[in-house]
């Protein structure tokens, strides 16, 4: 039964019903979903214990780093054990509060993600283009100012969001087919006018990413200039290889989140929603469980660290005689 508050038409629970048409595969589904989350958490909190510790880390790039590791470990940790606990327990209640709590943290951290990998690209672009000043323009108090606008940047955009979705009208029922509360998916279960919400939304979005990846495109278009003119070879290749981990790291991030965009705008009556709904979780988890594998793989520093700190490399040293 849907329950209501006594002075507005709020349902005081809702249920999230997971992965609709595909409920027998639940389980076999929370399976990838766990382990990529597993590997989300090892690898993030790694390179933020890393990045803490190690001086030879305490560098621009790195504090970038964190702060993407940090902002990708709430946006998974904010929806996929609430996921797991439909899959595995079908515990699929959660109160409207709840909901829209969850709802600000996904939003807002998905919204910072972008900022972050904005930074990195500008981070790139000095790094490259001014080394000899890189130093002096990426001063720790830019650094932390730039962190802080960004996040203010992704709260001041979403608190409206939850502020509108909280004040509709709900009398459709309060079930969710979906893994994590959405506004859009909220949204429908209003029978208010939700063009406020489908408008606002989309102009978060193509503000937010339009503006973020036009400041990426001439970040790597100054870049990819400054590289060619290059007189050496091997220095063209270094130069370029510090932006492949970013490159990735980009393309894991923006390549689920296009395919949400359009089809909620456009793909709707073609996409089965199963397809929708595992691509937005995927767009959750993605980011957060290969960032830290391509940034570890690629990255010299941060293999060299890890290499350092590992008991079983010591033991594999010649002892003196």
């Amino acid at each position: 039964m849907l329950l209501l508050n006594e002075t507005s038409l709020t349902p005081a629970s809702l249920i999230l019903n997971g992965i609709p048409g595909l409920e027998d595969m639940h389980i076999w589904i929370s399976l990838p979903f766990c382990s990529m989350y597993v590997v989300a958490m090892v690898g993030n909190c790694g390179l933020l214990y890393l990045i803490s510790f190690e001086d030879s880390l305490h560098r621009s790039m790195y504090y970038f780093l964190a702060m993407l590791s940090f902002t990708d470990l709430v946006m998974c940790t904010a929806s996929i054990p609430k996921a797991l606990c439909i899959f595995w327990f079908h515990l699929k209640e959660i109160s409207f509060d709840e909901c829209l709590v969850q709802m600000f943290f996904i939003h807002t951290f998905t919204v910072m993600e972008s900022g972050v990998l904005m930074l990195m690209a500008l981070d790139r672009y000095v790094a490259i283009c001014y080394p000899l000043h890189y130093s002096t323009i990426l001063t720790n108090p830019v650094i932390i100012r730039s962190g802080f606008a960004t996040l203010l940047r992704a709260v001041l955009l979403i608190v409206p969001l939850i502020f509108i979705i909280k004040q509709l009208p709900y009398c459709r029922g309060n079930i969710i087919h979906h893994t994590y509360c959405d506004q859009l998916s909220v949204a429908k279960l209003s029978c208010g006018n939700i063009k406020v919400n489908i408008i606002y939304g989309l102009m978060i979005a193509l503000l937010i990413g339009g503006f973020d990846i036009l400041c990426i495109t001439i970040s790597y278009t100054m870049i990819l200039r400054a590289v060619v003119s290059l007189s050496s070879a091997d220095a063209r290749q270094k130069a370029f290889s510090t932006c492949t981990a970013h490159i990735c790291a980009i393309v894991f991030s923006y390549s689920p989140a296009f395919f949400c965009f359009f089809f909620n705008r456009f793909g709707s009556n073609v996409i089965p929603p199963s397809c929708h709904i595992l691509v937005a979780n995927l767009y959750l988890l993605l980011p957060p469980t290969m960032n830290p594998i391509v940034y570890g793989v690629k990255t010299k520093q941060i293999r060299d660290c890890v290499v350092r700190i590992l008991p079983s490399c010591k033991d594999t040293k010649p002892h003196s005689i």
